[in-house]
Formats: C-alpha cells, structure tokens, sequence
C-alpha cells in the first residue's frame, strides 16, 4: 500500500489539501492521488481503512486498554493500539497518549504500554545524535558472515510475497494490502528476509518505509538492525512454533507450507548461521 505522505513516491505541482478529502471523499483523494502517481505497481493500489486527521487518532485513543496491551501486545490479535501512524505524522503526540493510558490505569498497569512509547522516543533520540546510524551498520554482523554476503537488493518473490512460506506471504500481503503490521509480525519479516534470505537490513528496511503508513526512518532501521544484529548482540531469528504461539488463527502456521521455519532453535541456528558456535 503506498505511503501517501511519502513526499518521494507522491508529488504534485496542484493543490492537495485536506479540503479535497472533505469535499470529495476519501475515493477521490485516492483517485487523484492515483493519477499523480501512474508508475506505481498494482501491489501499491490499495486502499486501506485507517481514517486520517485528528478525529481518526481520537477514535483510536478512546479505544486503548493500557492493561490488555501489556498482557497480550505480542500476540498478533492482541490489543494493540494502531496509533502509531498518528503519532509518525504528528497528528497525536506521545504526551497524549502517555496521559490517556495513565488516567485509564494505574502507572504500574500502564508500564509496558508507556515502555513502547519510550522505545519510540529512545529511537528518536539516536536519530537525532547519530543521523549516519540510519542507513549504515552501526556494529558488525554477529551472524558469522559479512556485510559482502549479504544481498543488496530484495529478490522478486517477496516484493510480490510469493516466497511459499505461509505465514510470511500472509505478512507480506497485509503490508502490501493494509500499510500495516504488528510489530511482532514486522520482526518476523524482517528475521526472514535478513537470515533466511540473507538480504542486507537495507533493502528491508527501505521496502518497509515505502509501504508502512507509520513508516519511520528511526523506528524502523534501527528495528531492523537489531534484527540483523548490527545494532544488537546477537541476530533475531524465530521458528514456526513461535508464530504459531502468537498469531492466532488468521495466520498460515501449517508445517507443510512453512517448511524453512520448522524446527527447534538449535536447528535452525545450525542451518542459518554455520559459521558460530550453538547459542543455545
């Protein structure tokens, strides 16, 4: 789904104001924003059901439940807020969010929910301090390979999510189709594109930005260098059990269409980084 507030992808030397929506309807401004854009691919086309504005982050911050959240915020049918691409675009800030959850809980209650929002103030700050940490490695792989064995670009099949591994072509689909994902599904991706597929944490990183409606450089690469490793002690990987444990039923955990991910850790460590010793 494409970005629509991603100023690269989406240019125009006409008005594109808020009033076009609120004359015309949300339709139109797709429409419009369609025949701007004609070089885009039909996985780019959709049209998603985040409303925009300021009455759409209101809607979704009357919905939190700051005590669901801390005791289900991995699980992908857990009680996540969907805030995020209000607060990526500026529409809520974090102060308010922090000050709904508190007054809906206790601080203690509350804990893990305003832990996330400082993860995301604590990325911001990096950024900030450190700029060149957003697309370079800030460490070395702790893989056992090097920057050289890694590909610079994503190959076809996951840019059009047809890898055949169940679970990770459904992941690919809702963030083609939606500009959404959990971001214990985002872990999933990215731990199979870099590991899996050995792809540079770039290429994902740069994929996911183009199509993330909270796309956010530092949120977002620094995620994904911690996956990689480079910005971590270690890689982040994941078997079909662990999916399994936190998807749901929307999600495809079959073993028969999930062979790569099957196993226990020690074998997949075994398969995916060869040249270590066992971590666990």
């Amino acid at each position: 789904m494409v970005n629509l507030l991603d100023k690269q992808r989406v240019e125009s030397t006409q008005p594109f104001t808020v009033a076009l929506l609120e004359q015309s309807g949300r339709e139109a401004v797709f429409k419009r924003v369609r025949e701007l854009s004609p070089n885009l691919p039909a996985s780019d086309r959709a049209v998603g059901e985040l409303k925009g504005g300021r009455g759409g982050a209101e809607q979704c911050l009357d919905a939190i439940d700051p005590v669901k959240y801390g005791s289900s915020r991995n699980h992908l049918d857990g009680a996540v807020t969907q805030l995020s691409p209000y607060i990526r675009h500026g529409v809520i800030s974090m102060g308010e969010v922090r000050d709904r959850a508190l007054k809906l809980s206790t601080p203690k209650q509350a804990e893990k929910f305003i832990q996330q929002l400082l993860w995301r103030e604590y990325w911001q700050r990096i950024y900030t301090a450190h700029p060149e940490r957003i697309w370079q490695d800030v460490e070395a792989y702790k893989t056992g390979f090097s920057p050289e064995d890694y590909a610079d670009n994503l190959p076809r099949d996951i840019l059009e999510g047809r890898t055949g591994v169940g679970c990770i072509d459904g992941f690919i689909a809702q963030l083609l189709g939606t500009g959404y994902l959990h971001n214990h599904a985002r872990l999933y991706l990215a731990g199979y594109i870099c590991h899996w597929r050995r792809v540079k944490w770039q290429a994902g990183a740069q994929w996911f930005l183009a199509h993330l409606l909270d796309g956010d450089p530092a949120s977002n690469n620094l995620s994904w260098q911690w996956v990689a490793s480079t910005f971590s002690h270690k890689p982040y990987y994941f078997n079909l059990e662990n999916v399994d444990k936190f998807s749901g039923f929307n999600v495809d955990t079959r073993p028969e269409t999930n062979a790569p991910l099957a196993g226990s850790y020690e074998t997949l460590f075994a398969r995916l980084f060869p040249n270590l010793e066992p971590s666990r």
